[in-house]
């Protein structure tokens, strides 16, 4: 296990945090802007003072902006019905399965992935307090377990959730006109025409390549976990429990109202019932987007919580999760202006163009995801910066748009297993340490690479 040594001590020393990773991206590309982009006839302050408005338009994008809040949304609302005491329960019956570190590994990346697979902050949070639990329960009943492969076991779901219904990419494009508003100006209007309003759910998440994949992963990574945890040694525990609700107080009227378990189901299945009426058709169709699958938590999460301060209370305790994505996202709305606006997509797209074929297009689609995702831990982000190029390079080379998406969206996920920044919440819950699960990880993303890869070559 030395080399996840070598690479955690790489991490620490040399790679920044995340905000700063943003802000010397958008430096990076302000000068490559300036020099492959600058016309012959426009001198470097001009064209400096232009791309600078490129990049600040790019930032204050109206319609990239509600997707940032979508986004934040699809985390907080997750976490928040994770949170919920039914969903607490369940994680408390799975646990009472997990009798050795073979089978509770197993158990729990195996449920982690599923739930993952519906929303990535729901199967985020959800992956954390199985663990903890996990652990906490083997510590009762003085069970023998490796904590760290549990650990990391709770953490796979963001190794799948990218192919998922909650998908950054696969969700966006779902949108209809989405795939065209951010292809405007970057492309021909001979591309343009070829460019679908969406791309539904029936060519992407839901379709039968998609789901034998999600399938063969989920069996494959659970199996590699069952077999490590059949040969790890087990680990000291000392855990205290984590209660994941406190019992209310209510002492004024103004309390019970906050309190009243009757309001607030009477609310919850008041947007239930908005849910159906404006989203039926949608999901006959299998056009799921972000606003839809947020509206429907929100109604959920309020029932599933009964009062109106304990829904509250959870999202006070979700809201910090969404704290990256808040102040980064803008930061690559920037770069996106800049690259679209000094035509630098087009330049890359032509690039990939040169040197791939229609076969090999989703090979190195996959890998740059994952190599991009090292940089900017962000599926949304990475979708916004790195979707344009996908998109041109995809319709010149002649490959499906669905395929080339989703090569994008497996290499994204796929390093989340290298690069611990949506870590931060499991090691928080856990208790445990990056260099702890890295081992772990690392062999379920060689794993997982291998599968996507064949995928994606068969496919």
């Amino acid at each position: 296990m030395k080399i996840t040594q070598v690479i955690e001590n790489v991490f620490k020393k040399y790679l920044p945090s995340p905000f700063t990773i943003a802000i010397l991206l958008t430096l990076l590309t302000l000068l490559l802007a300036l020099f492959f982009t600058k016309p012959a006839e426009s001198s470097v302050v001009n064209y400096s003072l232009e791309v600078l408005q490129f990049w600040e338009n790019g930032i204050w994008s109206n319609g990239l902006l509600v997707f940032a809040y979508q986004m934040m949304l699809i985390l907080v609302l997750g976490h928040v019905l994770v949170l919920s005491k039914p969903v607490s329960n369940l994680i408390l019956k799975v646990t009472k399965f997990c009798t050795n570190t073979a089978n509770s590994a197993a158990i729990v990346s195996c449920t982690t992935m599923l739930v993952a697979f519906f929303n990535w902050g729901l199967g985020l949070i959800f992956g954390a307090l199985l663990a903890r639990k996990v652990a906490e329960h083997a510590q009762q009943h003085n069970i023998k377990l490796n904590y760290p492969i549990i650990g990391a076991a709770g953490y796979m779901g963001l190794m799948v959730w990218h192919g998922g219904i909650s998908g950054s990419a696969p969700i966006k494009i779902n949108e209809s006109g989405h795939i065209k508003s951010i292809m405007q100006s970057v492309s021909s209007d001979e591309v343009l025409v070829q460019i679908p309003d969406v791309i539904d759910y029936s060519q992407t998440i839901f379709s039968w390549w998609n789901l034998l994949i999600f399938f063969v992963v989920v069996a494959a990574v659970s199996a590699t976990f069952y077999f490590l945890g059949k040969k790890a040694a087990p680990t000291a525990i000392n855990l205290p429990e984590y209660k994941m609700h406190t019992d209310e107080k209510v002492s004024t009227q103004a309390e019970r109202l906050d309190s009243s378990q009757w309001l607030a189901i009477t609310f919850g299945v008041l947007i239930l019932v908005a849910f159906g009426y404006r989203y039926w058709a949608d999901i006959q169709q299998l056009k799921i987007t972000p606003n839809l699958i947020n509206f429907f938590m929100l109604g959920l999460g309020i029932i599933l919580h009964g009062s109106f301060k304990k829904f509250t209370n959870a999202v006070g305790e979700s809201i910090s999760d969404v704290s990256g994505i808040l102040i980064q996202f803008p930061l690559y709305f920037g770069i996106m202006g800049v690259m679209k606006s000094t035509g630098m997509v087009t330049l890359i797209s032509d690039f990939f163009v040169s040197i791939a074929t229609a076969t090999t297009l989703p090979i190195f689609t996959f890998f740059s995801a994952g190599l991009v995702n090292i940089f900017v831990p962000s599926g949304g982000g990475q979708w916004v910066v790195q979707g344009p190029i996908v998109v041109e390079s995809a319709l010149k080379l002649g490959v499906p748009l669905p395929k080339a998406i989703m090569a994008l969206a497996y290499g994204d996920q796929i390093t989340n297993m290298l690069q611990p920044f949506w870590a931060l919440p499991l090691l928080g819950i856990t208790k445990l340490k990056a260099k702890e699960i890295l081992p772990y990880t690392l062999i379920a993303m060689v794993v997982g690479s291998a599968i996507y890869l064949l995928g994606l070559t068969l496919f």
